[in-house]
């Protein structure tokens, strides 16, 4: 989850610029200062990992040589994941200069690092003490100013010696929600001794589920603060929740990410429950087998401090086939959409395909984005209710495809 504003012009500072895409204004209101906290909170690390189903992606997205994408940043390791699977262009862009920074380390290391288990011993911190080693020696020179000046201030390297998935705003989160089960006597790791769906299903129900009726955890989730640690702020909280109690909505979230898929096989459910990917399939960018192509794919890719609309009005007329726009959408008024939407139609060549994903399980453009540029896109509506049942983050309500100049009823092709 991340966020993406879309003023014309650019602020003058992150934090300015993440008050806009929050949508703070000058009233002095609680809602208003609960969203400067929000903002704040995002001026450094949120996600050491990305909570969109990459296998998704690459279904929806039909993968093929040179194709030029957009996407938000975020964590880094989606757009990775592309390139561990193909030979594109890629230009990630965020307003999250941690998120930038971040992403660039990991492609420079995809870039030099020449063996596997060094590049994977760095990216998920196993290799200890060695990783800063790695970092003076081969990293450190090939980093541009900033990004180096992020690594080496505040103590951040240490994050390369230790489990990078224990920090970050998400990382604190899972954290502090593991410490406030164990208070009720309930260790969430144990849902990583399932051995079989049976086993998974049992465990959630018998220790995860009753917490949910917790009278004090069903108060901290029906305050909007509580869930900042997702990188959810107020607008996606009532959207999330739909008007039912946000505990039930958790739960039922986590419920699906526990049980509706193995966790062998399910990397998502094994960092959440234990912070870490052994024991299981791994994000395609750290697959073994994927890594050469990654390593040869890496530098199609491009990390960009920026707001995605504000990028798109640098680019020429039809000259995108692909755009990633996380769940950035919830955050947006009618006017943002509304810009957006009229970059990506302006720079779409034909057949070019724009994913996302929605807090609730509708599509939310009808009806908001103008009728004269909704049309020309098709909504791939039940490729995309099949693909949501696939993704294994399970957090979201709704994935969705479109496609640029197909005829009503089409679906795409995604493999």
């Amino acid at each position: 989850m991340t966020f993406e504003p879309v003023a014309h012009l650019e602020p003058r500072s992150t934090l300015d610029r993440l008050n806009a895409a929050v949508g703070v204004t000058r009233a002095m209101s609680a809602k208003n200062l609960l969203d400067r906290l929000f903002a704040w909170a995002f001026t450094d690390l949120v996600y050491a990992q990305i909570w969109e189903d990459p296998v998704v992606d690459m279904h929806a997205l039909g993968l093929r040589p040179g194709l030029h994408m957009v996407a938000i940043a975020s964590g880094g390791c989606n757009v990775l994941s592309y390139l561990a699977r193909e030979q594109l262009r890629i230009t990630a862009v965020d307003l999250n200069p941690a998120h930038v920074a971040y992403g660039r380390l990991r492609k420079a290391a995809a870039q030099v690092i020449r063996d596997y288990p060094t590049f994977a011993g760095l990216v998920t911190g196993t290799a200890g003490r060695a990783n800063r080693e790695i970092y003076a020696a081969h990293l450190r020179e090939r980093l541009d100013p900033e990004t180096r000046a992020w690594w080496e201030s505040r103590g951040r390297l240490r994050m390369l010696e230790d489990n990078p998935f224990r920090y970050g705003l998400l990382g604190r989160f899972i954290r502090a929600s593991h410490g406030l089960a164990r208070l009720y006597g309930v260790d969430p790791r144990a849902m990583l001794r399932a051995r079989t769906r049976d086993e998974q299903i049992r465990i959630f129900e018998t220790h995860l589920a009753p917490l949910f009726d917790r009278a004090v955890l069903r108060w901290l989730a029906s305050r909007s603060v509580s869930l900042y640690g997702l990188g959810i702020p107020s607008a996606q909280y009532e959207v999330l929740a739909c008007g039912r109690p946000m505990a039930d909505v958790l739960r039922e979230r986590l419920r699906r990410l526990a049980c509706d898929h193995d966790l062998a096989d399910n990397y998502f459910a094994r960092q959440a429950f234990g912070l870490r990917y052994e024991g299981g399939e791994p994000p395609p960018y750290l697959d073994p087998q994927s890594f050469p192509r990654l390593q040869a794919n890496a530098a199609g890719l491009e990390i960009l401090n920026r707001s995605y609309t504000d990028h798109l009005r640098t680019l020429s007329p039809a000259s995108v086939d692909r755009y990633v726009l996380l769940d950035a959408q919830d955050w947006m008024n009618d006017r943002q959409l509304a810009e957006l939407w009229g970059e990506i139609t302006r720079t779409a060549r034909p057949g070019a395909r724009v994913i996302f994903r929605t807090a609730a399980e509708p599509t939310i453009l009808p009806g908001r984005v103008p009728h004269e540029i909704l049309t020309r896109w098709t909504y791939q509506q039940t490729l995309s209710e099949h693909l949501h049942g696939r993704d294994r983050s399970a957090i979201y309500g709704g994935f969705h495809l479109y496609v640029f100049g197909q005829g009503p009823g089409e679906e795409g092709d995604a493999p």
